[in-house]
């Protein structure tokens, strides 16, 4: 888990330990450029793609199953156009085998 130096604090780890993840917080009163920029960057950038879709950026279902399958869906999509503007960019044909 990434967090910013305002979860620096002994609590906020040992829970994070007790889910059996390894916590990556900067610590207060150091020097920036720790690098963890480089990667939290990476995460807001899915969200800001999940974030285009409407029913992913306000909340509507009620259900879990619901709204879970609507974010598998837009991850899909995400992947998909992805994939498309790769192809696109490195000029290869399309795969073989699909309709």
């Amino acid at each position: 888990m990434l967090g910013n130096r305002s979860y620096d604090h002994d609590k906020y780890r040992r829970l994070v330990r007790e889910l059996g993840v390894k916590p990556l917080i900067a610590r207060r009163c150091t020097e920036h450029g720790s690098g963890l920029g480089t990667q939290r960057r990476l995460v807001e950038r899915a969200f800001a793609h999940l974030h285009r879709f409407r029913s992913l950026r306000i909340r509507w279902e009620i259900r879990d199953d619901i709204h879970e399958a609507f974010l598998t869906l837009g991850c899909a999509l995400i992947c998909w156009r992805r994939l498309q503007s790769f192809r696109q960019e490195f000029s290869l044909p399309p795969p073989t085998g699909l309709p």
